[in-house]
């Protein structure tokens, strides 16, 4: 199974940071990873933000290939760890094609990249920093993928 996460700009908390380069050094001996880093769009005001989605978009898509698109969303589907743990075996049996998780910026995802999406998935329904969002979706992965390989991870 090859799993990749992408998101437009750099993860500016170092702590962060860190915790992403644990929790890639835990799933790679279960799945092949990767994080993809895309150029970030630039400006904040409220009129400018469904083109900075767009342009973050364009940079996204350019890696997403044949990949099975996993994009997260507010309106996405929630799972138990059990459930994504089902989910990631189910994909792993059926098709040959990589996982790919897709995180928006700080104004989220374009609609265009939603509705590409093969799948919407929440992490919760509380709204969550796109950095911290980050490290929970790859802590889940890991936790997910303990799951199906039969291992130990502490609750």
């Amino acid at each position: 199974m090859r799993i990749r996460f992408l998101w437009p700009g750099k993860t500016k908390v170092p702590e962060i940071r860190g915790l992403e380069t644990i929790y890639t050094s835990r799933i790679r001996p279960l799945a092949k990873c990767e994080i993809i880093v895309t150029k970030p769009a630039k400006g904040i005001d409220e009129k400018s933000g469904a083109r900075i989605r767009d342009i973050e978009a364009e940079g996204l898509e350019k890696h997403l290939g044949n990949d099975y698109i996993i994009c997260l969303s507010d309106r996405g589907k929630e799972m138990t760890s059990e459930e994504l743990a089902r989910f990631l075996e189910r994909r792993g049996r059926q098709s040959g094609r990589g996982l790919a998780f897709v995180v928006g910026g700080f104004l989220g995802l374009s609609d265009r990249l939603l509705a590409r999406a093969d799948v919407r998935l929440s992490l919760s329904r509380m709204t969550l920093s796109h950095e911290l969002c980050r490290v929970v979706l790859m802590e889940q992965i890991y936790r997910a993928l303990t799951i199906v390989q039969g291992r130990h991870y502490a609750k």
